[in-house]
């Protein structure tokens, strides 16, 4: 007797370990930023990709607002190539942050979404700032 969990075969390892590790290589989530923020470990730019109402209402700690229909070139200018963006929306739900790491990454800049977005950050206990 089979499950719905066992009835579609598992990946082998090797896909498992290709799939995972391309996961952490594109997402992040609230408590690795969190850490980062808190032990002034923070080594990339946080984009809170919200309309800018929602940004004012609340935001994570350190977060620029520039929302996803804006990320383009000439606001990114200011900052050098290599600069790690890490993008966050409202939570499961908003599929802004997909949208401005898709801008990012058309412009060759490196992005990373975190995953859960404001609703993942206040499910772990954090505050926003507003």
């Amino acid at each position: 007797m089979s499950s719905a969990v066992s009835r579609i075969p598992v990946a082998t390892s090797a896909k498992a370990l290709a799939h995972f590790e391309n996961l952490l290589a594109n997402e992040t989530d609230c408590w690795d930023v969190n850490h980062a923020i808190c032990n002034e470990r923070q080594d990339f730019v946080l984009l809170d990709v919200r309309g800018e109402e929602s940004f004012e209402k609340g935001h994570l700690p350190n977060a620029i607002n520039l929302p996803n229909w804006k990320v383009k070139g000439p606001a990114l200018e200011t900052y050098p190539k290599d600069t790690l963006f890490v993008v966050y929306c409202a939570g499961p739900h908003c599929n802004g942050a997909d949208k401005a790491a898709v801008h990012l990454a058309k412009l060759g800049r490196p992005v990373k979404k975190m995953i859960g977005g404001v609703t993942g950050w206040i499910d772990e206990g954090f505050e926003l700032v507003t």
